[in-house]
């Protein structure tokens, strides 16, 4: 079902009625509760699309304007089966991230709200996006709100503006190999038509040149999915970020470069990727999974370990998109359905991330605002003092470290069922990963934080590195009086739960919308 303009409205109605008329409003409330109210569009336009949506593998709500006709540079929207999950998910996170900030958010209202709205248009507009000039810039468009969220509401005790400032820098130097790519490729091709590149660039028959491209645009896909070892930016990120900045840094942000791969790469140089680069994707994604595991089982700090499980769990949709280019060209019994298998699990992977980590990041926010703490040792006992709270984390957990019955099982099921056909060996040290992830959810979160005696023992241990006030923080709960959810933290949570849940029991309605996008690409590449 064609709606007209409908991703115009999706895209721009964050920035043109909320955003631009929070500016100026005076009123703190009304500030909160206007942007609330307008994300709340995006969010249903979105649900429109998902149900208008038809799986076929076609590209769909095409907007097509000329924009600078002398550079060929049109206005170009539309999405596939890869794209509007990836809206629907960017609408509902930010809905959930400014209703929990308007109850913890109370300096700088004006300018947060007014960032965070700008930041979703940025981001809704990259998964939109058919031009590559119009990609760009709704890429370069996330960057600063993000910046400015981290750097100005960030924990002043973990260095915002360290963090916002390497988180800047790191992803500029991507954005500008990658603005050179897109130029080496517009001389080459004379189109910026992302449709129209993948057909254009068969003409290019200079290696240097389809090279150069392909690592210019891989450089600033890497850094943002972030691969290993291109990864270091995030976890001092997610640690000073706020609650909410983290949610959508992990739930969204992240998954750019994830669909930059998919969306430009994979369609553009099936070359390169069959040829080399698609092994060299899957061995760096190998590492992230197994560096991404070993690393979160150090952590002492809640936000990094969960920060460092973002490298891991994306490692695995990287090994989906790694195994399905590698066999470009492929023509053996069943190699054409374990690349589908594999580039399905990778999207639904990218999804349920978004959910699961999201979730992860919020219950983290709510339990350092009442203990002023992360450290994981400063925890122990909670599973009786806040039994709902224990119960949603139990449930995000699990998810995450891949329990059948629940999402994050049925995307890790299907790229490894797609990987061990095609590269086997890689897949094969890939499920460490899942190993590993399992033992430090079990043991770091679950059993250190909500498990264990509250006693006078622990206390000693813990009097030497911990502030008055956290001890006498950590004493209030000992006693019992530590508050569990408030109604408010418990409806910021409820639709991650549901997901969680859905998808792992019924994944059918997402694998449709997915599957036609991805056998699409798969046959596009060859």
């Amino acid at each position: 079902m064609y709606i007209p303009y409908l991703l115009t409205y999706i895209i721009f109605i964050p920035t043109i009625l909320g955003t631009l008329p929070i500016l100026f409003m005076r009123s703190e409330s009304l500030i909160k509760r206007w942007a609330i109210l307008v994300s709340l569009v995006p969010l249903v336009l979105s649900v429109l699309l998902w149900f208008g949506f038809t799986p076929n593998g076609t590209m769909q709500q095409e907007e097509v304007a000329p924009w600078i006709p002398t550079l060929n540079i049109n206005y170009h929207l539309g999405v596939d089966g890869v794209s509007v999950p990836m809206v629907f998910l960017t609408t509902l996170l930010t809905v959930i991230a400014l209703f929990y900030s308007s109850y913890v958010i109370n300096n700088r209202v004006k300018e947060y709200f007014a960032l965070f709205l700008l930041l979703e248009t940025g981001m809704l507009g990259v998964f939109c996006s058919l031009d590559f000039f119009l990609f760009y810039i709704f890429w370069e468009i996330g960057l600063v709100p993000m910046y400015f969220l981290i750097g100005i509401w960030g924990h002043a005790e973990d260095r915002p503006q360290y963090s916002a400032l390497k988180f800047f820098i790191y992803t500029l130097i991507g954005s500008v190999l990658m603005l050179l790519a897109i130029l080496g490729l517009y001389f080459q091709t004379g189109t910026f038509d992302l449709l129209l590149l993948p057909l254009k660039i068969k003409a290019v028959t200079d290696p240097l040149v389809l090279n150069l491209a392909f690592w210019g645009i891989f450089a600033a896909f890497a850094i943002k999915v972030p691969m290993w070892p291109f990864h270091t930016w995030l976890p001092d990120a997610h640690t000073a970020a706020p609650t909410a900045g983290s949610v959508i840094l992990a739930g969204v942000l992240l998954k750019l470069g994830a669909y930059g791969f998919i969306r430009i790469l994979m369609p553009v140089f099936p070359g390169v990727l069959a040829s080399y680069a698609g092994m060299i994707i899957a061995v760096l994604a190998v590492i992230s999974i197994v560096y991404g595991a070993f690393v979160s089982m150090a952590q002492t700090d809640l936000k990094r370990l969960i920060a460092y499980s973002s490298v891991n769990h994306m490692g695995y949709t990287m090994l989906g998109i790694g195994a399905a280019a590698i066999a470009v060209g492929n023509t053996a019994p069943g190699i054409a359905d374990a690349r589908a298998i594999a580039l399905n699990g990778a999207v639904l992977q990218m999804f349920n991330h978004g959910i699961i980590t999201g979730g992860l990041f919020l219950l983290v926010g709510m339990l350092y605002e009442r203990a002023h703490t992360r450290r994981v040792d400063a925890f122990g006992g909670l599973a009786a003092a806040v039994p709902r709270y224990y119960g949603l984390m139990m449930l995000t957990a699990f998810a995450s470290l891949g329990l059948p019955a629940l999402a994050g099982f049925v995307s890790e099921f299907m790229i490894f069922r797609g990987a061990f056909a095609i590269i086997p060996g890689l897949a094969a040290i890939g499920v460490l990963g899942i190993v590993i992830t399992a033992a430090f959810i079990l043991w770091k979160i679950i059993q250190m934080v909500f498990l264990g005696p509250l006693d006078q023992e622990k206390y000693s241990e813990m009097e030497h590195h911990l502030t008055p006030q956290v001890v006498a923080e950590y004493w209030e709960r000992a006693t019992g009086r530590m508050k569990d959810m408030t109604p408010w933290e418990v409806v910021s949570m409820v639709p991650l739960a549901v997901f969680m849940i859905l998808i792992g029991l019924y994944p059918k309605p997402i694998i449709d919308i997915i599957n036609g996008a991805a056998v699409s690409i798969i046959n596009l590449m060859g």
